[in-house]
């Protein structure tokens, strides 16, 4: 029985992962499954090696605190790989362990998938060399990455976004309303503020106060806000002072409903925006970090974008609202504008489908593209 190991670190990887289980079973249903997850690749069968939250840290003064914790499971992690012996390793996003782990377990010889391009392309270049020495080959989510890692010299699949087929555009408006008593002149704002703890706690209390200031010049806003389980607690006690109860989902589906029923997201830098560009829900981004991380990225940062919207289409299609600019005021003036100004959500909804167009696969869907990749690499190892 062919044994694949893939390692998540993050609430995205876990789900990405469990959508290439199944698409791997799809194809070789005796193909077996071991590694580090979450709840999705759980649904999936992997009973995880350790618990995947210990690994969803960011930010160098977030990790530094668990440098030996992440040590010790580094060093658990490749001793199970080469206990396990598997055909192949796919390692899932978290280029900070996933790197390390690669490095650990290269001398066994297993071919190493990694799944999600490090945006090396953005912020310290330099970092190609040492993945070429790591991975035997790539799976980039984004048109732009193909060139670049091929131009490095690292064999690099391009298998399309899986915001693709996230189902965020396949939600129940009506549905949604009905569930948590929302009337019809209300106006639901999908606030994001991220699966993890740090970034969530710097996060709400800008959010918080934002929505205060929109609150006073727009009737009826009711937020709503998207929560990974880790950050609840944290959500539920920042949102006491806020202008209204906001409503909280935790479920899939019924995120994807609150994105049907929205009229604009407050939402968090990263591949938040390419769900609510799916949904077609306008949005502003948001996003701090440590000031002291935030100097140094500053410094390798080659893009002059976060949103990948806005990379998508090389325009600033989604206003971005980073750092020193993240403040109450100036993210209340941009939700404002969404609400009050159709001509301004038509725009984002035309950048919208630029962007999404240049994310499809050649073939199929892009958990299918991505099975393929690797199924294409076992049998290479075995020829």
């Amino acid at each position: 029985m062919t044994l694949v190991y893939l390692v998540a670190g993050e609430a995205s990887g876990d789900v990405l992962g469990a959508r290439l289980i199944a698409a791997l079973r799809a194809r070789q249903p005796a193909t077996s499954f071991a590694g580090i997850g979450g709840e999705r690749m759980a649904e999936q069968g992997v009973a995880s090696l350790f618990p995947m939250r210990e690994l969803a840290l960011m930010g160098l003064l977030e990790v530094l605190p668990n440098i030996r914790r992440l040590a010790r499971r580094l060093r658990e992690a490749a001793d199970d790989v080469a206990a396990r012996r598997p055909a192949v390793i796919v390692t899932i996003d978290s280029p900070g362990f996933a790197f390390r782990l690669a490095e650990r377990v290269r001398p066994l010889g297993i071919p190493l998938v990694h799944y999600v391009a490090p945006q090396v392309w953005a912020w310290r270049p330099g970092r190609v060399a040492k993945i070429r020495a790591r991975v035997d080959r790539i799976l980039a989510l984004l048109p732009f990455e193909l060139p670049f890692f091929e131009a490095a010299g690292i064999p690099v699949t391009f298998v399309g976004h899986p915001v693709l087929e996230s189902g965020a555009d396949a939600g129940d408006a009506a549905r949604f309303r009905a569930a948590h008593g929302i009337a019809p002149e209300e106006r639901v704002v999908v606030v994001m503020p991220g699966s993890r703890r740090m970034e969530a706690s710097r996060l709400l209390p800008v959010f918080g106060e934002a929505l205060r200031l929109v609150s006073a010049r727009v009737c009826g806003l009711r937020p709503v806000v998207a929560v990974a389980g880790v950050v609840e607690p944290m959500v539920r006690e920042a949102a006491t002072s806020w202008p209204a109860a906001p409503v909280l989902v935790t479920g899939l589906a019924e995120k994807h409903d609150a994105f049907a029923a929205a009229a604009a997201g407050l939402i968090k830098s990263g591949t938040s925006s390419l769900e609510m560009a799916v949904a077609g829900v306008p949005h502003v981004v948001g996003y701090r970090v440590n000031p002291i991380t935030a100097a140094i990225v500053r410094r390798l940062v080659k893009v002059p974008y976060a949103s990948l919207v806005n990379l998508l289409n090389d325009a600033p299609v989604v206003a971005e609202r980073i750092q020193a600019a993240c403040t109450p005021a100036a993210l209340a003036d941009e939700l404002t504008r969404l609400l009050t100004d159709p001509a301004a959500v038509a725009a984002q909804r035309q950048g919208f489908a630029t962007a999404l167009a240049k994310l499809r696969p050649p073939h199929g869907t892009p958990s299918d593209a991505a099975a393929d990749a690797v199924l294409h690499m076992l049998e290479a190892q075995r020829a």
